[in-house]
């Protein structure tokens, strides 16, 4: 991440804010010793499952994750300081007193600080009402602003016109940040829409990846970058899911969308023929299995070295490759770093976020 308003450089270069589900959480446990530390992830509980706090406690040594359990009630679940796990806790506007102080115990326990979540939504009341909100947070959390690392959530951004909204109200909130002295400043906002069962099946669609368009048109302000993954930024927008093999491939400036229903009949051999399409499309990595863990995995099933997995396997591959994609595009020595890495190839602005398919759209995309 780089430095914030001429603070000191973070460890990570990227946040992601991940659901705190079984996928998602995988995929974080398969990075390596090296790039674990690059990472800061912000994982989101709504629900604080069996294998959660498990699954936590045993990622990777130097990957020092952040915890946003906002959407739990008050109680022992939502203490973190509980789970016993290192961690930093992620505080919202507008926690409870009880929470506040629960937040700041596990901050000092742990890593001595914590991550402030500013959804641009709350940034409307003006500067003065949201200085006074953090410094209640500071206040009932026994923080100062060097010890929290500030992060100003876009939230969904599906279209152009989203785009351009949430880039004129984060220049506002980064404008306002500046009145103090955080760890680090970083943007997120996720593109992926809230539902991909009417995307056509059995054939790759193409869709812009709109959140990295906003960091790029922020580049100016040298705040860092973060997204929603491979998800949608709205909570529980996606529902249970059509259960059709699924994945969700990232490359410079959009995503491509594996989804087959027919092909091959059987479930195994339907994904082996949806990872075999992969493999072979211009956007596979010249590195292949050797890009990520989840490209490892799609490599396998496309040669039938194994079964087509779940639905959770699904998200922990894409999710996989795509952390690794794109911090290939954030590092100045990433395997696939363009010559100028903020502005990799992707959608001109103003462009349609409508699908695309097959053709030259394909070829262009990798």
């Amino acid at each position: 991440m780089v430095p914030a308003h001429g603070g000191r450089a973070a460890d990570a270069v990227y946040r992601p804010v991940l659901n705190g589900r079984r996928g998602e959480l995988e995929a974080l446990a398969h990075l390596d010793e090296v790039t674990a530390p690059l990472l800061a992830p912000v994982i989101d509980v709504h629900a604080v499952e069996p294998y959660t706090v498990d699954l936590v406690g045993r990622l990777p040594a130097g990957l020092l994750p952040s915890v946003d359990v906002s959407a739990l009630p008050d109680g022992p679940r939502s203490e973190l300081v509980r789970w016993g796990v290192p961690l930093v806790p992620v505080i919202g506007l507008a926690e409870s007193h009880r929470r506040l102080v629960a937040h700041g115990a596990a901050a000092r326990a742990y890593a001595q600080r914590a991550v402030l979540r500013l959804r641009t939504g709350q940034g409307r009341a003006g500067p003065d009402a949201t200085t006074g909100a953090v410094e209640r947070v500071w206040r009932l959390a026994r923080l100062v602003p060097e010890q929290c690392d500030l992060l100003i959530d876009a939230g969904d951004v599906c279209c152009p016109a989203d785009v351009r909204l949430a880039e004129s109200r984060v220049r506002r909130l980064a404008e306002w940040a500046r009145r103090h002295a955080w760890r680090s400043v970083t943007v997120v906002a996720g593109g992926m829409p809230p539902t991909l069962a009417r995307l056509p099946t059995d054939e790759p669609v193409r869709l812009d990846r709109f959140d990295w368009q906003l960091w790029q048109r922020l580049a100016d302000l040298g705040v860092g970058y973060g997204d929603y993954g491979v998800c949608c930024a709205v909570p529980d927008a996606e529902g249970p899911g059509d259960r059709l093999p699924t994945l969700r491939y990232t490359t410079d400036g959009a995503w491509w969308l594996y989804r087959w229903s027919r092909r091959g009949g059987r479930g195994d051999e339907r994904f082996a023929d949806l990872c075999r399409t992969l493999v072979a499309a211009p956007h596979w990595p010249v590195a292949g299995a050797g890009f990520s863990w989840g490209d490892h995995e799609i490599l396998r099933r496309a040669r039938r070295g194994a079964g087509a997995g779940s639905t959770a396997n699904w998200i922990a591959w894409s999710t996989s490759h795509h952390l690794a994609h794109v911090l290939a595009a954030l590092l100045p020595a990433g395997p696939e770093q363009r010559d100028d890495p903020w502005h990799a190839d992707g959608p001109e602005r103003g462009r349609s976020g409508r699908p695309h398919r097959g053709g030259e759209t394909h070829r262009r995309a990798g």
